[in-house]
């Protein structure tokens, strides 16, 4: 029988800290419920000592998910333990993961503290988490710089202590798969109980290594992955969760392992998560991206009819993507889009449908065919609308110099509509400034980003922007078929965001 690979997905703590990837409660309940249809075994729902939100946030996906087990980070310091037990405490399978650096280079610099001290807090940390919760993990931080023999020691007292998995991270990248491959072995071979406890790897892409080394820590004994869905986390990401699954199940000559994925729904997890953090998954992207059962080539396209075989090393069918798409049109009916919702995992109630399919009539009418991402992107806009304050009545623009633009908002579903004039360095500008007249909630542009969601002229675009109000991040997200309009949903989006928080702390 094949060995099994736990599978931690850490998207929601370690991939949220990517820029502009951050989440609020509702939407990290809806990827955790996602990745629990996915198949983890582990969702590392954040980092409860960060803020009352962080907090918030992990306590509700504690309450969500059944069947992972719901994690919650900390320092190895008493008071991040006890946030974070506070925070999984409801959970059906609740796993402390607390850490500490090890590294001679973090503890000169970072913490400023001895081997010895560093030991010491080890143990008295894992003590701790395991009085308070039943399951713990202990991550020795900077890992694969550490002294090899220090790492046993490390690893040794946290066993002693009461760990139940032994996190060797990859925290900078900076390792290959031969050295990460040696380093767990020998820390295994070892670290005294090592053989009583699960070994598990963290890595991070800086060198485009990430899936390489963990494939590699497999090899020298880890049985559980820390990955992300999309590859995304801290500076160039994290291991991605789907490229390591696919390879285990492309390559079982080489990686004998079973995991309890459900390789079906890869894709629409990795749909899922770009529309709620805005970030675009990249045409070439292994296994998700659009290209990746794409063949332009007229040498590769003839080899795929006469067999799939010749260039694809996988189906597009065992992530869960339809060879043949099926396309709605305006013509189609409730039912049709409904179902076809139920296909892509959407679970959506009766007001939902209603409120798609007034958006779908009303894109149906723009463009002749409405396709599977197209439907993704207005789901996740009526599902960013149900905390809305402004709602978007018209946008017209104009492209003179200076540049103008004319915005009608509502407010709430029965009130007033307002409208406000405003000219700007382009229409996209001119129309932010009108936005913030009407809602008096004035903010910087810190990014903006406009994609095609779907191939062919009359694509629905979707905006993605970061805006600053108060010194502190919003994202939003829009769609339309005309990119400005697009831009104005979200950029409204995100001053909803923060009107709700506002309205939030004012209470």
């Amino acid at each position: 029988m094949a060995d099994y690979i736990a599978i931690f997905d850490t998207t929601l703590r370690d991939g949220e800290q990517s820029p502009g990837a951050s989440m609020n409660a509702e939407e990290k309940i809806r990827m955790a419920l996602q990745l629990e249809r996915l198949g983890v075994d582990c969702i590392e729902a954040g980092f409860p000592i960060a803020s009352d939100q962080e907090f918030e946030g992990v306590q509700k996906v504690a309450a969500a998910v059944k069947k992972p087990s719901v994690v919650g980070l900390a320092r190895a310091v008493p008071p991040d333990i006890e946030r974070a037990a506070a925070a999984i405490e409801k959970a059906q399978k609740p796993t402390l993961h607390t850490f500490i650096a090890t590294s001679d280079i973090h503890l000169e610099y970072k913490l400023k503290a001895t081997r010895e001290q560093v030991l010491d807090q080890t143990g008295e940390a894992v003590r701790l988490a395991k009085k308070l919760i039943g399951r713990v993990e202990f991550s020795a931080e900077d890992a694969t710089r550490t002294d090899w023999e220090y790492l046993v020691q490390i690893t040794t007292a946290a066993i002693e202590a009461g760990a139940d998995v032994i996190n060797l991270p990859d925290t900078v990248g900076f390792t290959t798969p031969g050295e990460i491959e040696d380093m767990f072995k020998y820390v295994r071979e070892h670290a005294k109980g090592a053989d009583g406890v699960i070994f598990s790897c963290h890595n991070h892409n800086d060198l485009g290594l990430a899936v390489a080394n963990a494939m590699a820590a497999v090899r020298g004994g880890a049985r559980q992955i820390e990955c992300c869905v999309n590859g995304i986390g801290e500076r160039a990401g994290n291991t991605s969760l789907e490229e390591a699954v696919m390879a285990m199940k492309v390559r079982q000559n080489i990686y004998p392992y079973e995991t309890g994925i459900v390789a079906e729904e890869i894709l629409k997890t990795s749909a899922l998560l770009g529309n709620i953090t805005g970030l675009a998954i990249p045409y070439n992207k292994p296994v998700v991206g659009r290209n990746a059962f794409a063949h332009e080539s007229g040498i590769h396209q003839h080899g795929v009819i006469q067999s799939r075989l010749t260039y694809e090393i996988m189906t597009p069918e065992s992530i869960g993507r339809s060879s043949n798409e099926l396309v709605l049109g305006k013509h189609s009916g409730k039912h049709g889009l409904s179902a076809r919702c139920a296909d892509l995992g959407y679970d959506l109630s009766d007001g939902e449908i209603k409120q798609l399919y007034e958006k779908f009539i009303e894109l149906a009418d723009k463009k002749k065919e409405v396709f599977e991402d197209d439907l993704r992107v207005l789901i996740a806009s009526i599902r960013d609308e149900s905390f809305e304050t402004y709602h978007v009545v018209q946008v017209r623009t104009s492209g003179d110099d200076p540049a103008m633009a004319l915005v009608k908002l509502r407010r709430g579903e029965n009130q007033d509509e307002m409208f406000e004039t405003s000219t700007g360095d382009g229409p996209v500008d001119a129309a932010c400034k009108a936005v913030e007249r009407i809602t008096g909630a004035k903010g910087r542009l810190l990014e903006f980003t406009v994609r095609a969601a779907t191939p062919g002229k009359d694509a629905l675009g979707q905006a993605n922007v970061t805006v600053e109000f108060k010194d502190k991040a919003y994202y939003g997200q829009g769609a339309s078929t005309d990119i400005i309009e697009a831009a104005v949903h979200a950029y409204v989006n995100a001053v909803n965001k923060f009107l709700a928080i506002e309205g939030e702390q004012n209470v």
